[in-house]
């Protein structure tokens, strides 16, 4: 039987990032899977604040050059990548000078101050992500999203032409889940003219209009084959709409235990169990 692949695109991933509760499923979620016999690749942000030099990121010069067009205007996608040796893991890193790279610091600047730019990055990195799996050729079974910069990419994956009729997405099941992540500012207005693309409609951008966490991710739970609270406590609007949808849920599990039910959950939602 063909390995099932599990594309994970992760906000944090420990040592990349501080060790918080995110970062470390970030780092030991995607290797229990590999374990468990699925396939695996792994996407994250190249924040600007992940030192190069010590975790040995280099540039993919294959999958780089590629430009995203963002508010009619072109930038460049750089993919990096380094590994973790132990864990026979590569991580995929999308980057950009403007976005990424040279911003020392993660979704809020040296001042604790919101990242104004960060309705562009959402954009970019969940574009980036999907440019590159096609450049890789590899068809992820499962798509599970961790991390509201990761939001985007349910609605991608399974309403916008060129990526969901596309062959190596077509039949993808995407996962999100849902955190104590929440931020209180809104984006930009105008966010939901950003995120238009070919195949959607008003209908598919109508949370974006007021582009805060909470109609953020509600968009990604529309759009969602399953989901699993991934914190012992999340916002309780979402969570509320998440559980009128009927869509499969995955309770929140213990750190002893997460791996195996994750596991179980793909296969699931796979139609597999």
């Amino acid at each position: 039987m063909e390995k099932s692949k599990v594309l994970f695109v992760d906000q944090e991933i420990f040592p990349y990032l501080p060790e918080t509760p995110q970062s470390i499923v970030g780092r030991n979620l995607p290797e229990g899977i590999q374990l468990a016999g699925k396939e695996i690749r792994i996407f994250m942000p190249r924040f600007g604040c992940i030192n190069e030099r010590r975790n040995q990121l280099h540039e993919v010069i294959r999958l780089s050059g590629m430009n995203i067009v963002i508010s009619n205007a072109d930038h460049p996608l750089i993919i990096k990548v380094a590994s973790i040796q132990k864990a026979r893991m590569q991580i995929y890193f999308i980057d950009n000078d403007d976005y990424f790279s040279k911003k020392k610091y993660t979704i809020r600047n040296e001042k604790g101050e919101f990242c104004e730019e960060n309705d562009d990055r959402i954009h970019f990195f969940t574009r980036g992500v999907v440019e590159t799996v096609k450049k890789l050729n590899w068809s992820p079974d499962v798509i599970h999203c961790t991390g509201w910069m990761s939001a985007l990419m349910p609605l991608y994956i399974k309403r916008a032409t060129g990526i969901k009729d596309f062959p190596l997405f077509n039949e993808s099941k995407v996962i999100y889940t849902l955190l104590d992540d929440e931020f209180p500012e809104e984006f930009r207005a105008g966010f939901e003219k950003k995120v238009k693309m070919p195949g959607l409609t008003p209908k598919d951008l109508k949370w974006y209009k007021e582009p805060n966490y909470v109609n953020l991710t509600k968009a990604a739970i529309d759009y969602s084959d399953g989901l699993i609270i991934g914190s012992e406590k999340i916002n309780p609007e979402v969570e509320g709409y998440a559980r009128k949808t009927g869509k499969p849920i995955l309770e929140y599990q213990s750190p002893d235990n997460y791996i195996s039910a994750y596991d179980a959950f793909y296969d699931l939602v796979l139609g597999k169990k």
